[in-house]
């Protein structure tokens, strides 16, 4: 069974919003260590940026892979 468009959406949703917290608190932990001084707002602002980034490659390869999936049900 395929998963539709909205659920893939939902999963990569849920996947990146999981990852975002983690992210932001590496962010404030290793931007120093390079010399990086980012303020909190600075530090939300990329954590977003790269959520956008990381969400939209992780539909793409969800669609992918899926459409993958169906083709080869198709062989079969």
């Amino acid at each position: 069974m395929s998963q539709t468009r909205a659920m893939s959406f939902v999963e990569a949703v849920a996947n990146i919003l999981m990852g975002y917290g983690i992210a932001l608190a590496t962010q404030l932990m290793v931007f120093p260590l390079f010399g990086l001084a980012a303020t909190l707002r600075d530090n939300l602002l990329i954590g977003a940026i790269f959520t956008l980034v990381s969400l939209t490659r992780s539909y793409l390869l969800r669609r992918l892979f899926n459409a993958l999936s169906v083709v080869q049900d198709l062989r079969s």
